[in-house]
């Protein structure tokens, strides 16, 4: 039986922050890749010469065979989230010029989106929900967390009191880098479970209803819980000159206005494997739709 003839496929990298940007040329070294695309990147000059720039959706999204939205794929509403772009489109319009036959990818799909994707023939593949991107990510946000927290206090976080709320992926992730440079942890979680595994790590474990009892003491608190946790009452129990590291996706873990009139410093750190390790962040985006697409392989063929 003769083999199968593969064509190389074409690639659409649309909006985004700096780990898009970086995905594009991770894309267009990959020699088994004919063509990517960057499209809605503005300004953005740092593109290898194999990456074609563009703002022609319905000219280049329809030719494409894998389209990888960003993560969020909402900018607010309905709007791309594009920051670079001075003008970013409507995701009803990108969704409808591209190919009822194409792969697509996005990071934080919600429902709405993947309904309106729907409604053009197409399913997005949420990477953000795969296990391997969420574990890997965890690194880049410990390791922007701990370069805040050594730019935005006047201690070293060697011998600080830190205080991590919630001992999830991020949580163990971020307990451990600040303990190996010295900090002094606690953990404050809900479940037995992961107040068990706190004390197995060697870090005080305080159940979550109690941790106001532990905000004066601590010079740096880093919040993982995407719940509302820190309102007035528990951001007025903070030291005056302690530092809060919300790592928590929106809506946050703070009041911010709150806050503000107590004169809090809080820092919500959204998206910081983007910002501080964008080509880190890409490689992880482009290894998890990799494995996606070996999964899907027939169907992409």
């Amino acid at each position: 039986m003769a083999e199968r003839t593969v064509r190389k496929k074409t690639f659409a990298v649309i909006g985004g922050d700096l780990r898009q940007c970086c995905l594009a040329n991770l894309l267009a070294a990959d020699e088994s890749i004919a063509r990517v695309f960057a499209l809605c990147m503005g300004e953005y000059t740092e593109f290898d010469s194999g990456v074609i720039r563009s703002d022609e959706l319905e000219g280049v999204l329809p030719q494409c065979d894998a389209v990888i939205f960003p993560l969020p794929v909402s900018g607010g509403g309905e709007l791309l989230n594009a920051p670079f772009s001075s003008s970013p489109p409507p995701i009803s319009r990108c969704l409808r010029a591209v190919s009822p036959f194409a792969a697509v990818f996005g990071g934080m799909v919600s429902g709405e989106i993947q309904r309106m994707a729907e409604m053009y023939g197409l399913f997005i593949h949420d990477y953000y929900r795969r296990e391997e991107l969420i574990v890997r990510n965890c690194i880049p946000t410990a390791e922007g967390a701990l370069a805040i927290a050594m730019q935005e206090t006047a201690r070293t976080v060697f011998g600080s009191r830190c205080l991590v709320v919630g001992y999830g992926r991020v949580g163990k992730a971020a307990a451990r880098l600040f303990d190996a440079c010295g900090a002094r942890i606690s953990i404050a979680a809900r479940g037995q479970e992961a107040l068990a595994w706190a004390g197995i790590a060697g870090y005080e474990s305080i159940p979550i209803g109690e941790m106001g009892d532990a905000l004066p003491m601590a010079d740096i608190i880093l919040n993982t819980v995407p719940a509302r946790l820190f309102d007035e009452a528990l951001l007025d129990r903070m030291r005056p000159d302690g530092l809060l590291i919300d790592l928590s996706s929106k809506p946050g873990g703070v009041d911010l206005e709150a806050a503000k009139r107590l004169g809090r410093r809080v820092v919500w750190a959204l998206s910081l494997p983007g910002k501080v390790a964008p080509v880190t962040a890409a490689e992880i985006v482009r290894d998890t739709v990799y494995h996606i697409l070996t999964e899907q392989e027939d169907s992409f063929l």
